[in-house]
């Protein structure tokens, strides 16, 4: 009997030996649980942290948008101001095409261009000699003036240029000081005046040629035409010599 008691009293307290043991197990298994929960949530609100900052910096793009907007709408009136600027030029032409041939014709003074009726009548009846003009020769060393500055007559004193204008934009592509060329062949005599042609016109010369140039200067120097109460041909080798000259229609 002794002995069945013993067996029995090792018995309970194996049972609550182990009973003990695997409740200390249990609560070191949830206290771990635990632990790496905690872990893990501030992990996650560590590994979260980072992120904060990301999504401030896409705050300010989404603030500049319409900043970069507000600029590009700035700079687009210049561009729409530029457009008229750019028709203006159609426009003129699509007006000088509507106007009448002969309202297209103006001179550099902006006068209408006189008809071909009226110039050829002037140039018949020698319309650029008054009294005491230089009444022209059959050769070309005849033409030469023997003091020029008394021969040499200027379109105001002559009562005016009577003969065709050139156009305003024939002019500035071919005539004025920054137009300069040479006459290259001797100028042939028409009406008792030298005549030679530039730029599309024939022009004669009615004024002698000074007798201090070279007898070659039409093929030596370089000359330009241009116009003041009149046309006269300059020789950029004499500045401030200008020799009157009209148009032959």
């Amino acid at each position: 009997m002794n002995s069945v008691k013993l067996v029995k009293v090792f018995g309970v307290a194996a049972l609550l030996c182990f009973r003990t043991t695997a409740s200390i197990y249990t609560q070191h298994d949830d206290k771990q649980g635990d632990k790496q929960s905690k872990q893990d949530k501030g992990g996650q609100q560590r590994g979260q942290q980072p992120q904060q900052p990301q999504q401030r910096q896409q705050q300010p793009r989404r603030a500049q948008q319409p900043q970069q907007q507000r600029v590009q709408q700035q700079q687009q009136p210049p561009q729409r101001a530029q457009q008229p600027q750019q028709q203006q030029p159609q426009r003129a032409q699509q007006r000088q095409e509507r106007q009448p041939p002969q309202a297209q014709q103006r001179s550099i003074l902006g006068q209408p261009q006189r008809t071909r009726e009226q110039v050829q009548t002037w140039q018949q009846q020698r319309g650029w000699l008054q009294k005491g003009e230089w009444q022209g020769h059959d050769s070309w060393q005849q033409n030469r003036a023997q003091h020029w500055s008394s021969d040499h007559r200027s379109w105001s004193q002559r009562g005016g240029y009577g003969g065709y204008y050139i156009p305003q934009q024939t002019f500035g592509l071919y005539f004025g000081r920054q137009h300069f060329f040479r006459i290259r062949s001797r100028p042939t005599i028409y009406m008792g005046y030298p005549r030679f042609y530039y730029g599309g016109f024939s022009f004669l010369l009615v004024d002698p040629w000074p007798e201090y140039w070279h007898d070659n200067w039409y093929d030596a120097d370089d000359v330009y035409i241009d116009y003041d109460d009149g046309y006269y041909l300059y020789n950029r080798n004499y500045p401030g010599v200008g020799l009157a000259i009209t148009i032959v229609l």
